[in-house]
């Protein structure tokens, strides 16, 4: 496959997934800014910062206004982290990689950019946010569904899923980072039994509370909490779910290709440091710190995935 086609996939689902994140990082912010109503602006400014877009927002804005901030997340065309820009910018692609595609496919990013741009041409107001976030998750969910049922699993589907699963990654790691910033400023409460409601919150953020429920019951404790959005490898946002579905991809691509990569040893890396891990050790550690390098390092598989397979030039 060349090396255009490869990358317009991969950034293709990237943006996808981020449209979503974005989406759910606002529910978080949202969430627990009804919760901490003593000091909203500090949960936003909290969400601003976990989405990697503080400085262009501070360009902006002088304070953090909810409206502002889901205004910026959401329908600014000038953040290109922004729900708009995000499935913009995957239609773009798919349209680049339009021959790659099932129609399904296709037409499921089509109908999600069309739908997505008709709901954002105005401002959100605050009792239209949560219909507004739940349109934007079921759009991409049918593009994911379309995907799974239409696509021949060859390095097409790899390299979608590549894109996907390392954005999902990033996601997860940052939204527990959400909590991390707002919730336990400091190491003495790391691992307390401090606002468990929050970290209720943060599970509904990634559809993760039923799941959840289903496995720990009642125990809503920090502990728990961490320990199942890190990892367990049976929740399909958590770190260990995306780094062993990133791991079982790019292994479908040097057996197909008949070559591994620096990237096959970045991700054996990450799969090898996650399956040492406890939650107690993650704690040790410091959580902040573990998700820290964890994003850092799923970023560097990104960038040289890239390379590998020659996505530009």
């Amino acid at each position: 496959m060349l090396g255009k086609t490869a990358g317009g996939l991969y950034w293709m689902f990237r943006f996808l997934e981020r449209s979503e994140n974005t989406a759910r990082l606002v529910e978080a912010g949202f969430r627990i800014a009804l919760t901490r109503s003593k000091d909203p602006a500090s949960e936003w400014k909290s969400v601003v910062t976990t989405a990697g877009v503080r400085n262009s927002y501070d360009a902006k804005y002088d304070s953090y206004l909810a409206a502002n901030v889901v205004d910026f997340l959401l329908r600014d065309t000038t953040n290109p982290s922004s729900v708009i820009s995000a499935i913009g910018q995957a239609r773009t692609n798919a349209r680049m990689v339009r021959t790659a595609l099932t129609t399904e496919v296709w037409e499921a990013v089509n109908e999600s950019w069309m739908g997505l741009k008709e709901t954002l041409k105005k401002p959100v107001r605050e009792t239209e946010l949560p219909a507004i976030l739940g349109e934007i998750r079921r759009h991409n969910a049918l593009v994911r569904g379309a995907m799974q049922g239409t696509m021949l699993r060859n390095d097409i589907y790899d390299f979608t899923r590549i894109g996907m699963v390392l954005e999902r990654a990033d996601n997860t790691a940052r939204i527990i980072d959400v909590k991390y910033y707002t919730l336990l400023p400091t190491a003495s409460f790391v691992g307390s039994a401090l606002d468990n409601v929050q970290w209720e919150t943060i599970l509904r953020s990634v559809s993760a509370h039923r799941s959840f429920r289903w496995l720990n019951g009642d125990e809503m404790t920090p502990a728990a909490v961490a320990e199942f959005l890190i990892l367990d490898s049976r929740f399909p946002r958590s770190l260990s779910f995306c780094s062993r579905i990133l791991e079982e991809n790019l292994s479908y691509l040097a057996k197909d290709y008949g070559i591994r990569m620096p990237c096959h040893d970045l991700i054996d890396a990450q799969r090898d440091r996650l399956r040492q891990q406890t939650i107690s050790t993650i704690f040790d550690e410091g959580l902040h710190e573990f998700i820290t390098t964890f994003i850092r390092d799923n970023n560097a598989i990104g960038r040289q995935i890239e390379e590998d397979y020659r996505f530009i030039g």
